[in-house]
């Protein structure tokens, strides 16, 4: 009885914060935006599938270089058809000729082979639990049948794929029971001024004149109805804002208004989270959550929804001057899926798919990998939070990382334990239990004063088939 008078009152509970959170009006400042609170699905989520695919996964190529950030091949437009001095202009000319602009490839992005069921069956597979496609990156070439004005002709209903890239994912994600999310740049080089170049844009002044959208119109009849109809049209888990703060505020995009909008009246507001780069002044200060994109954010940690972004290689869009050696493992992805997770953050983990829609079977492979890792040890990363002991500093041993759940602790190892785990200043009670996820024998540990010592089983591939890391689970601590 006692039990479903508590089953009742968590369901009215649950029914009357959703019900608070739908009916809230939000302000167009800060004071008001950053109390709305971020929808626990997100937090609980830990891993999610990025996808950049466009006109730019055509040439699919720029030279691999060291350094954070060097290797996109998505950035082919700004950063590789004019570059002189790493051979994207030699590249350019020779395999498609020197009067070949970047629009041009667009014709080429036909997405003939894009199977979207296969795409958000394989996703599921993985063990994501959100999709975040890009509607748009900087090159201004949209995935979806936009209405806006400025995009005749440059989007992938008009040219190329003559389909609605964004609908068909959107809803074979969903089916699976995914949650979808969209990319979306604020920005785009044909149109928008930089302080990051010494001419003020990324590409040929020439073409700006030739394709620029009229400055004075681009945020209110292009970025803001854009976005705006994005929302309406397919409802986004995430909004993953880009490039918006490189050079003005929040407020000068406008998108102070738009969030306010957002929160309050869109169809997809109880759902919805965004990130921290719609303007400059937002970084790591602003936004359900910061983004951190190949660990480039040192201000993420534990007391902000945070979510780290990475291509399993060193670019997110397809780039074919990459080799085995330039991909991460699975360990590696493994590895990293555990750090962040236990540091409070989620993984958004990329893949570039070709120009004719299919996934890299080595980016599959890496994905089925993590899938099965995570059947055996997805509770400990999953619905957890950090540890509060370990707060913002690793343990000693660098191959131990810590999650929690409710009075639940798990102790994940990367490297199969060659002795006793010690865990101080953990206290057991009468009903703690250890045990080894997906291993079907007992595990023996003994406690002491505010100490417990787990003593690692022997396992063979016989008895134990996990590979990548091992996770402890004690249940029941004080």
């Amino acid at each position: 009885m006692l039990k479903k008078k508590l089953n009742i009152f968590l369901s009215l509970f649950f029914i009357g914060f959703g019900l608070a959170m739908s009916t809230q009006e939000y302000k167009p400042n800060w004071e008001s935006l950053d109390k709305r609170p971020i929808p626990g699905w997100f937090l609980d989520a830990k891993f999610g599938i990025f996808i950049h695919w466009g006109v730019y996964s055509v040439p699919a190529w720029r030279k691999v270089t060291e350094g954070r950030y060097a290797s996109y091949a998505e950035w082919y437009y700004a950063r590789v058809m004019f570059d002189k001095e790493h051979g994207g202009e030699v590249f350019h000319n020779k395999n498609f000729g020197k009067g070949f602009e970047y629009r041009d490839f667009a014709a080429l992005f036909k997405a003939e082979l894009f199977d979207p069921d296969y795409w958000a069956e394989l996703f599921a597979r993985s063990g994501a639990k959100y999709v975040v496609l890009t509607s748009k990156h900087h090159d201004g070439f949209c995935l979806w049948p936009t209405k806006s004005p400025y995009k005749k002709g440059w989007n992938s209903m008009d040219v190329g794929p003559k389909r609605d890239l964004v609908g068909e994912l959107t809803k074979a994600v969903r089916a699976k029971g995914l949650r979808m999310g969209l990319y979306y740049s604020v920005i785009e080089w044909e149109t928008n001024w930089t302080h990051r170049t010494e001419t003020g844009y990324f590409i040929p002044k020439s073409l700006v004149d030739k394709y620029g959208i009229p400055k004075d119109e681009y945020i209110d009849k292009h970025l803001i109805p854009q976005l705006k109809e994005l929302v309406n049209r397919y409802q986004p888990a995430v909004i993953f804002g880009d490039a918006g703060e490189w050079d003005k505020t929040a407020e000068e995009w406008k998108m102070l208004d738009f969030l306010a909008w957002l929160y309050s009246s869109a169809p997809n507001r109880n759902e919805v989270v965004v990130n921290d780069r719609f303007g400059k002044d937002m970084t790591a200060k602003h936004g359900d959550y910061y983004s951190s994109e190949y660990k480039d954010a040192e201000s993420v940690g534990l007391y902000h929804p945070w979510e780290e972004s990475r291509g399993i290689g060193g670019s997110y869009g397809f780039n074919r001057d990459e080799n085995i050696n330039d991909y991460n493992t699975s360990k590696e992805l493994v590895h990293e899926l555990i750090d962040i997770v236990s540091r409070g953050g989620n993984l958004l983990l990329n893949v570039g798919p070709t120009a004719d829609g299919r996934i890299p079977i080595i980016m599959q492979q890496r994905l089925v990998d993590i899938g099965e890792w995570l059947k055996v040890n997805g509770e400990s990363i999953y619905g957890t939070r950090p540890w509060n002991k370990t707060k913002d500093k690793r343990p000693e041993d660098k191959s131990v990382f810590f999650t929690s759940k409710n009075s639940d602790l798990y102790v994940i190892c990367t490297q199969w334990p060659g002795k006793n785990v010690e865990l101080k200043g953990v206290e057991a009670t009468n009903k703690t239990h250890v045990n080894l996820l997906g291993y079907t024998g007992k595990v023996k540990w003994k406690k002491s004063k505010k100490t417990i010592k787990i003593f690692p089983p022997n396992i063979t591939p016989a008895n134990f088939s996990c590979k990548y890391a091992w996770v402890f689970k004690i249940t029941d601590l004080k």
